[in-house]
Parts: structure tokens; sequence; C-alpha cells
């Protein structure tokens, strides 16, 4: 027995380095490429660093309004995550709490939302969009956004609300504490590790989002980043560093956000699943 799992170990960590190096080498050439000239890029070994890393490509991405695109993203992602968070801590409460017929029935209707692909409403969404006069905005953007991140979002929440013992539930409305206080005195609080999953997942989906902007702007002025990298592998066909460098500064974000709250976002995925 002891053999088999020293066996056993062995293939798993042995699996689990090349798993790691299959994510971690298109990142490494990302990287490296990016300071590289364009001359060099076409002479040296791909796989390895440059002997002249240059910022050449950074500086010409930001010389083409990557700082706007940039915080058209940022205006976007946190304003839909913000709202998600709060208006589906709320309805989570909602349903963790009642437990009646029609908390059964919300929750269960939002969960309909999973089964739902965006492909196949993006053109009743543009029609709304149009309607409403908010194509080619910003709103026209987060708004999107925040319906679709609202069904996951609330299985994570009401999932993860369902491990707090209703002793404390009952302890508070016993001191005279109203469902507003509990909620964010009580269910906030412990509710932190979910809250961090469901804010890193969402804004992973709307920083990343490429379906929406395509669809719903088309000027410039709200363009965000992934249809800007789109434009730069038109506008940079030959400069291959250029593109890579614009791909690696729209990732760190995103990645410097998941290195802090990794273990925020596990623990949330995995709580009350157990029951």
């Amino acid at each position: 027995m002891r053999k088999r799992n020293t066996v056993g170990g062995f293939v798993s960590g042995a699996l689990g380095w090349i798993w790691l190096l299959v994510v971690i080498l298109p990142i490494y050439y990302i990287v490296i490429t990016s300071l590289r000239s364009q001359s060099s890029f076409y002479t040296e070994n791909p796989l390895l660093p440059t002997a002249n890393p240059t910022f050449r490509a950074y500086v010409a991405v930001f010389q083409n309004d990557f700082w706007m695109y940039f915080l058209n993203t940022v205006i976007i992602t946190v304003a839909a995550v913000a709202v998600i968070v709060v208006v589906c801590l709320m309805v989570s409460y909602y349903i963790v709490r009642r437990r009646n017929r029609w908390s059964n029935l919300t929750f269960s209707t939002i969960l309909l939302g999973l089964g739902i692909p965006l492909q196949a409403v993006i053109v009743p969404v543009y029609y709304m969009m149009v309607e409403l006069g908010l194509y080619d905005s910003l709103l026209g953007l987060i708004l999107p956004s925040i319906a679709f991140g609202i069904p996951v979002t609330v299985m994570i929440l009401v999932n993860f609300m369902r491990d707090i013992p209703d002793e404390l539930f009952d302890s508070m409305s016993v001191d005279g504490a109203t469902d507003w206080t509990i909620l964010w005195r009580l269910v906030a609080p412990l509710s932190v590790p979910a809250i961090m999953t469901v804010g890193i997942y969402q804004a992973l989906q709307v920083w990343n989002s490429f379906l929406f902007p395509l669809v719903l702007t088309q000027s410039s002025e709200v363009r965000v980043l992934t249809l800007s990298l789109w434009s730069y592998q038109g506008q940079f066909t030959s400069d291959i560093p250029a593109i890579l460098a614009a791909v690696t500064m729209s990732a760190l974000p995103v990645l410097v956000a998941y290195a802090f709250g990794r273990k925020q976002m596990v623990a949330g995925m995995t709580a009350g699943f157990s029951k």
C-alpha cells in the first residue's frame, strides 16, 4: 500500500509539473518577446531571452491610446462587479433566510440564467441597447455584464451563506437587529471569502469580455482592452513584440488580483457544496 501511494504521488507530482510547464511556457514566450526589438524577433531564438532587451514595444502601445482603453475597461469592470456583488448579496440573503415558496422560486428562476448562452441572446441584447439609446456607450456594456453575472454569483453566495449557523441569525434577531443590520454586520463580514470569489471571477469575465464590446460599440472612445488588442493586431501586423506588449499589459492587472485573492477564491468556490 505504501509503495502504491508513493507511485501515485510521483505520478501526480510529475503531471502537476507538466501542467505547470504548459501554462508557464506561453506566458514566458509573451513576456520575453514583448522585450525584443522588431528586427531581433526574426533573428533570435524565440525561446531564449533577447540579448538586447528594450521597452520600445511598450512605448509604441502607450502612444496608441492604451491608457484610454485601459481606463474604459477599469470603469466597466469596477462598476459591473460592484453592482453584481451588492445586488446578489441582498438577493442571496433573502433566499437563504426566507425559505418559502417565493424565495425558492426566485432562486430557481435566477439559476435558469446559467443555461442561457450569451451567443444565443446577443441579438436581443443589441436591440434592447439600441432602443434604450445605450448603444456605443460604457453603460451599454455595464448593464448586460451585470445581468449575465448574477446567476453564478447568486449560486455561490447562497451556498456559502447556508454554512452560516442559524444560531448567529437568531441571536441577532433576539437582540432586535433588523434584516438590514444582520446582512451588513453579520452576513457580509462572514461572506468575505465568497465575495472575493465572485468578485475575482466576475472581474475576469468582464475584463476579458469580447463579444459585448464587439457588438455593442463602434467608436474608439468607448473601446476596451480586448477590442483594442484586436485592433492592435491589424495596426501592428508585422510588429509582433508590440502586440504581445499590449497583451502583457492587459493581463497584468488580472494576474495581480488573482495572486492576492486566490485563497479566498478557492474557499468561496468550495463552501456549501458538501451539504
